[in-house]
């Protein structure tokens, strides 16, 4: 079983930067896809960004060269680095493992001035 806890959620004004940490528990985790999806209110969720087992990353257009994601297996985490954000960023992100098949809770982040 694989548990999934998002963190660093917050209110931010346009431009700013913001830090989202996964921490993530069970095993197997270094062998899996791991990856951040989001959703805003009324609309679908949508993947921000994905990192494979070997480092490989894909981001959603909408934060392609301002969102960048990292791993670390050896402390099981998957991070979001989140830069010049913009009042469309606002959203619920969540922590995803093995291609969707684990979801975390969800960190609310608003962009706001």
């Amino acid at each position: 079983q694989v548990q999934l806890v998002e963190s660093g959620g917050g209110v931010v004004q346009p431009g700013d930067s913001l830090r989202l940490s996964c921490a993530a528990s069970g095993s197997g985790l270094s062998a899996f896809s791991l990856g951040w999806y989001r959703q805003a209110p009324g609309k679908q969720r949508e993947m921000v960004a994905m990192i494979t087992s070997d480092g490989a990353t894909t981001y959603g257009r909408s934060v392609e060269g301002r969102f960048t994601i990292s791993r670390d297996n050896a402390k099981k985490e998957v991070n979001l680095i989140m830069t010049s954000l913009k009042p469309d960023d606002t959203a619920v992100y969540y922590c995803t493992a093995a291609w969707g098949i684990y979801w975390g809770q969800g960190t609310q982040v608003i962009v706001s001035s």
